[in-house]
């Protein structure tokens, strides 16, 4: 049995957003239909756009964050009923959130926090997988055995980092250092917890140096990984680990990191689903984590603006937006009509 289910794609990599309708099956196994209630938009929109090859005959459907209700769910659910209201990234491999309507895997979702609105909410899911990914998953940290150490965050007031810096704080428990180039940045940095925040534009290691703290134990670089490669191995404290979310154009010398047995590791928020891992519902558990911190007041919303309801129009708005590489915080748009 399927619903045909109105959506916002895009035929080419060079293609406008345009209005289509497509075909969705009802909900097996660990699935869940959801009725999306606002999205937020995010650079891996923008990329997997521009990778389309050729023209498509079914327009592809781009977006993985957002905020929905579950209106059924397949024979395999255990997490979730219908009804429940749920935040998610979901899963690169399959269709986007620019549609009324997504199926998502239950172990890749989580409770909408109860004391924000969708639009609030729907900044949330994929940078917070990403940020807690990277902080407990891949830089491996423990809060009561790495408390008080610090991490350097490169370009920290985009999505990503809004949310790593107060998780770093939280949870966490570690010093701070944001990297920010704008005025209006650097107050955002702020705003959302660091304890400094330095200027990556020009000498990154003088601007960490002149702070005079110790050396990063770690790194997350949510900025250009080949232009920050050679700072990052220079700042990173012995021991230390670095994370980045950038793919690497260039081959670097990874010995400069060998006599300080540093490590550098990569986060990719759709490796779980994508590879289907055993521990998949960690993602789940994570956004339920987020969605506590958030109704504890804890950590708050990183959204930045509300553009408007899901149109075409509006999300080729957000997607220009992006592409300046000068987004604060999250851009959020309502439910398609």
């Amino acid at each position: 049995m399927t619903q045909t289910i109105k959506a916002i794609g895009f035929s080419s990599a060079n293609s406008s957003p345009t209005h289509t309708e497509q075909t969705l099956s009802q909900p097996q196994g660990h699935d869940l239909l959801i009725q999306i209630n606002a999205i937020a938009v995010n650079p891996v929109d923008t990329k997997i756009k521009a990778g389309i090859e050729g023209t498509l005959d079914t327009p592809k459907i781009v977006g993985w964050d957002a905020t929905g209700t579950v209106v059924s769910v397949g024979d395999g659910v255990e997490l979730f009923n219908v009804g429940d209201q749920v935040f998610y990234a979901g899963d690169v491999t399959r269709p986007g959130c620019y549609a009324t309507h997504q199926l998502v895997d239950e172990r890749i979702v989580g409770k909408k926090p109860r004391s924000l609105t969708a639009v609030e909410a729907a900044a949330l899911p994929l940078t917070s997988i990403t940020a807690g990914e990277a902080l407990f998953s891949r830089l491996k940290i423990v809060a009561e055995i790495d408390k008080g150490k610090t991490i350097l965050i490169i370009g920290a007031a985009g999505g990503v980092g809004s949310i790593a810096m107060q998780l770093a704080k939280s949870v966490a428990q570690l010093n701070v250092v944001a990297t920010a180039s704008r005025p209006e940045s650097k107050v955002w940095c702020n705003k959302l917890g660091a304890d400094h925040v330095i200027n990556h534009h020009g000498d990154l290691v003088g601007n960490y140096r002149a702070l005079d703290i110790p050396d990063p134990h770690y790194i997350f670089c949510l900025s250009d990984t080949d232009h920050y490669f050679e700072a990052m191995a220079e700042l990173i404290a012995p021991q230390g680990m670095i994370c980045t979310i950038v793919g690497s154009n260039e081959n670097h010398d990874l010995d400069k990191l060998k006599s300080k047995s540093a490590g550098l590791v990569w986060e990719f928020m759709f490796t779980r689903p994508m590879f289907q891992t055993k521990d998949m519902i960690t993602q789940h558990h994570l956004l339920n984590m987020v969605s506590q911190l958030v109704d504890d007041g804890k950590i708050k919303s990183t959204l930045a603006e509300t553009i408007g309801p899901m149109t075409a129009e509006n999300i080729d708005k957000a997607h220009q937006q992006l592409l300046t590489g000068k987004t604060i915080g999250k851009l959020v748009l309502t439910a398609l009509i």
